[in-house]
């Protein structure tokens, strides 16, 4: 969905931070694209087959979430920030 009309949400606020949820995806999916092509993709200057592209595609995902560290979250890699994350679900519900 694509909102033109900025008075629509002030007739609906309580769909706003859906819409700009979504726009924040949606930026954060394209950063990574642009990313992923700029580091795989144009490095090289040509491929000859699809199944080369989907292997180095395979590696460069598994970099990105296993390998790549993120300085806003304690510069360990997304994978283990998101594993920390469901453990310490895991701890507070049996506290619960």
């Amino acid at each position: 969905m694509v909102i033109t009309n900025p008075s629509f949400f002030l007739s609906a606020p309580e769909i706003m931070p859906l819409a700009v949820c979504a726009c924040h995806d949606v930026a954060s999916t394209i950063s990574a694209n642009g990313l992923y092509k700029t580091e795989v993709i144009r490095r090289r200057a040509s491929w000859r087959t699809v199944d080369e592209v989907e292997i180095e595609t395979l590696k460069w995902v598994d970099w990105f979430n296993h390998r790549r560290l993120l300085e806003t979250i304690g510069n360990i890699p997304p994978a283990e920030a998101e594993e920390a994350f469901y453990a310490n679900l895991t701890t507070l519900d049996m506290v619960a």
